[in-house]
């Protein structure tokens, strides 16, 4: 066999060779996300077994959620969630400075939906609807503990945004680990979304 011959063998044991795949970010990242999961789905069972025994106070006191608000509060997330995806992809092929434009982005997402929720939350107040309510109980429970939940959001996309923008660092992995938890922020809203706005 020639030299050629060997070398074109190994390329195409190479290539033959299964790809490994893995997981984005680290396990921590994923205990922290799946304990956060494990958290909201038991309060959602809560919400679900309350609103079963009083189902008409819960649909009258719903009727009085700014369902608008609501889905814009979605689309933006939405959105913000897509910035992240994207980036994550820039990063991964070099290109770094559209992925800090992107995480740049999606923070602003998540500042646009702190101040949309913290208008809806004005505006029901304003209008007499707090925790003596059981449905707004439960809303400014879920809302708010989400709330706290984006805002560690915002705090985790700085400092990959921080990493992004040292040439030292710049660990796709980083990028991963905040994509994965922000994430997370998202798909959490969407069940909130649908089961305090929409749900009848």
């Amino acid at each position: 066999m020639t030299i050629s011959d060997r070398d074109a063998s190994d390329a195409l044991e190479e290539s033959a060779a299964p790809v490994t795949s893995r997981l984005p970010g680290d396990l921590d990242m994923w205990v922290l996300v799946l304990g956060d999961l494990f958290f909201f789905g038991c309060y959602f069972i809560v919400y679900m077994v309350f609103r079963d025994r009083s189902p008409d106070q819960f649909a009258q006191a719903q009727r009085h959620l700014n369902l608008g608000v609501g889905v814009a509060n979605t689309v933006v997330l939405l959105t913000s969630s897509m910035f992240v995806a994207i980036a994550v992809q820039e990063v991964r092929r070099g290109a770094v400075r559209t992925a800090e434009r992107l995480i740049g982005a999606a923070g602003v997402c998540g500042v646009l939906f702190v101040a949309l929720k913290a208008f809806e939350w004005h505006q029901e107040i304003t209008h007499g609807f707090t925790v003596s309510n059981e449905f707004f109980s439960f809303y400014f429970v879920l809302t708010g503990i989400h709330l706290a939940h984006l805002v560690l959001g915002l705090l985790i996309l700085g400092i990959v945004l921080r990493e992004l923008r040292n040439p030292d660092l710049r660990r796709p992995q980083m990028v991963e680990q905040g994509a994965t938890y922000w994430h997370m922020v998202d798909l959490l809203w969407v069940v909130i979304f649908a089961i305090l706005y929409l749900m009848r």
